[in-house]
């Protein structure tokens, strides 16, 4: 029987305090270049941000419905990430074709596009009732 777990056996865990905000950080940028450099899903939707951002600013629009609007876009990019994640750990895994691999990458696929839905309802919803 295996012992139990304990953070001291993760070699990944020793760091702490500002140590693990700074290599968190860097993480991150990474994921994000990554992200950008090899996913074309995730440039396409990081396009539509960098494009509906300024105008969500101008509009004439609340506070809040700003921040709806634009958090909306962010939600977007933050599942495509995810999805991009499962893509990857599924590809590390295995490139041969398996039925649970297609299942894991399509749920991932269909949280992207209800996240898409979603955003679409939001911007309709604060939009709309601003034509004349």
């Amino acid at each position: 029987m295996n012992s139990p777990y304990h953070i001291d056996q993760n070699p990944h865990k020793g760091n702490r305090g500002l140590t693990r905000a700074w290599h968190a950080a860097k993480n991150s940028w990474c994921g994000l270049v990554y992200a950008f450099l090899e996913e074309s899903a995730f440039r396409q939707e990081l396009t539509l941000f960098v494009l509906l951002t300024p105008i969500a600013a101008v509009l004439p629009i609340t506070l809040l419905e700003k921040s709806l609007l634009i958090s909306s876009l962010m939600m977007v990019l933050v599942i495509e990430l995810l999805n991009s994640s499962v893509e990857a750990a599924i590809d590390r895994i295995s490139f041969e074709h398996h039925d649970l691999s297609k299942r894991a990458k399509d749920f991932g696929s269909a949280a992207v596009m209800i996240a898409l839905f979603i955003a679409s309802l939001i911007w309709a919803a604060v939009c709309i009732p601003l034509i004349p």
